[in-house]
């Protein structure tokens, strides 16, 4: 009898362990999987750069530095290894105010705004850059999830059993933190 209450105690630790090792390994992937859609979102963006170069430089020949500006960070971007996240999103935030420059363009000439093709691009950066918006928030809760196992009682003792770290969320950059200047001039 003692044999069986014995057996059926170690049957409960190990399947608890392999629980909590599962749960901790399927946030993982969650994270993993939502990093990846960032990543979907960013090449998808780099895609688009080219084509809406292209299409405003003609119509704004003394605007260069901006245009090379967003090229050389989408460049930077294409280069960098599939595991440098941290990289890639401050070349990302970089390449979103730069890319506002070039939205703000379309105000300062009206036949460029008045492009068809240049309107279609806009809208496609547009609503690109609210999916990786949407996408980083979907890494950071994520994120958060595993975080909170990885500190939680009884998941802590297999996280550390197994190497595994705390993952560090997507921060806005602090310029873009601080309120606009409005000015009613």
């Amino acid at each position: 009898m003692v044999w069986i209450v014995i057996i059926v105690i170690i049957a409960l630790v190990v399947f608890g362990y392999i629980a909590l090792y599962n749960g901790l390994q399927t946030a993982k992937v969650y994270t993993e999987e939502s990093w990846s859609q960032i990543d979907v979102q960013l090449k998808r963006r780099n895609d688009l750069i080219p084509n809406l170069v292209e299409t405003t430089k003609g119509y704004a020949k003394h605007e260069r530095e901006t245009f090379a500006k967003v090229v050389e960070l989408r460049n930077q971007m294409v280069q960098l290894p599939a595991d440098a996240h941290e990289e890639k999103m401050e070349l990302s935030n970089q390449l979103s105010s730069s890319l506002k420059s070039i939205f703000a363009l379309a105000e300062s000439y009206p036949d460029l705004k008045a492009n068809q093709e240049f309107t279609r691009l806009m809208e496609e950066l547009s609503n690109t850059e609210n999916k990786i918006a949407y996408s980083r928030q979907l890494f950071n809760s994520s994120a958060a999830s595993f975080n909170q196992k990885l500190m939680t009682f009884p998941s802590n003792f297999v996280a550390k059993i197994h190497g595994l770290t705390k993952v560090n969320y997507l921060e806005v950059p602090s310029e873009e933190k601080a309120a606009p200047k409005v000015s009613f001039e």
